[in-house]
C-alpha cells in the first residue's frame, strides 16, 4: 500500500474504499464451494425492482430450487424484510439463499457446490434476470446514503481466502474480477474513470517501490 493513500477515494459521485483498487481478489469455487450463497444470517439485498424480475424469473428457476426453498417461496415470497429493515432474498433455515442449487453436471466445477438459480436459468437464455446486483459484487458492498450518495467497502471473509490466493497468483486486483458488475451498477463510463483513478495509484505504487 502507498504511504498516505487515503482509505476512501471519490470515483464519480461513488466514495470507494481505496482497497477495492488495490487488494487481490479472483473467485475459486474449488477452494470455497460457493459458501457465500449458503453463510450468513440474511439473505442478499434486494430493490423492489429487483424483486419484480426475480418474481418475473421464478417458474424458470423453479425446478432447480429445492423443496425447502420451494415451501419458504410459497408461504413469504422471494424477498423478505430482515431485522436491518433491508429487503433481502428468502432463506432457509436462517442461512441458505432459497435460490441456491447444487452442482452435478458442470465438469468445470466440484461437484456439490453452490450455484444460483437465477443465474442459470439467465445463462440458459430462459430469463433476462442474472442475479441481485449485491450478489454479482460481493465481496463489495454497497451502501446507500440520504441526498443519493453511494458509497462501495470490500467486505473480508474468511470463506474468500482463496479468492485472494487466487488474485494475488493472477495479479487481479478486486476491482477488474468486478468489471461487469461495476458496469452494470454504474455504467462504462463510471468504470472508465475508475480504472484511471487505479492506475494512477498503481503508478504511485510501484514509484513507492523503488524509494
Amino acid at each position: 500500500m502507498v504511504k498516505n493513500l487515503p482509505p476512501i477515494l471519490e470515483v464519480g459521485n461513488v466514495l470507494i474504499a481505496t482497497d477495492i483498487l488495490t487488494e487481490p481478489f479472483c473467485c475459486d469455487l474449488e477452494a470455497c464451494g460457493g459458501a457465500c450463497c449458503i453463510e450468513g444470517d440474511a439473505g442478499a439485498p434486494v430493490t423492489l425492482d429487483e424483486i419484480g424480475e426475480i418474481e418475473e424469473s421464478l417458474d424458470a428457476a423453479w425446478p432447480f430450487m429445492s423443496a425447502s426453498a420451494q415451501s419458504i417461496v410459497d408461504r413469504q415470497g422471494v424477498a423478505y424484510t430482515d431485522v436491518e429493515g433491508e429487503l433481502v432474498t428468502s432463506i432457509i433455515n436462517g442461512k441458505d439463499c432459497v435460490f441456491t442449487y447444487y452442482n452435478e453436471d458442470i465438469a468445470e466445477l466440484p461437484k456439490g457446490c453452490c450455484l444460483c438459480a437465477l443465474e442459470k436459468v439467465c445463462r440458459d437464455g430462459n430469463s433476462s434476470f442474472m442475479k441481485p446486483i449485491s450478489c454479482a459484487l460481493y465481496p463489495i458492498r454497497e451502501k446507500r446514503f440520504a441526498g443519493g450518495l453511494v458509497g462501495l467497502n470490500y467486505h473480508r471473509w474468511a470463506i474468500c481466502e482463496g479468492a485472494v490466493r487466487r488474485g494475488r497468483e493472477l495479479q487481479m486486483p478486486l476491482y477488474r474480477f468486478l468489471r461487469e458488475p461495476l458496469i452494470r451498477r454504474f455504467g462504462a463510463e463510471w468504470y472508465e474513470e475508475l480504472t484511471q483513478v487505479a492506475k494512477e495509484i498503481e503508478g504511485l505504487q510501484q514509484e513507492n517501490n523503488h524509494t
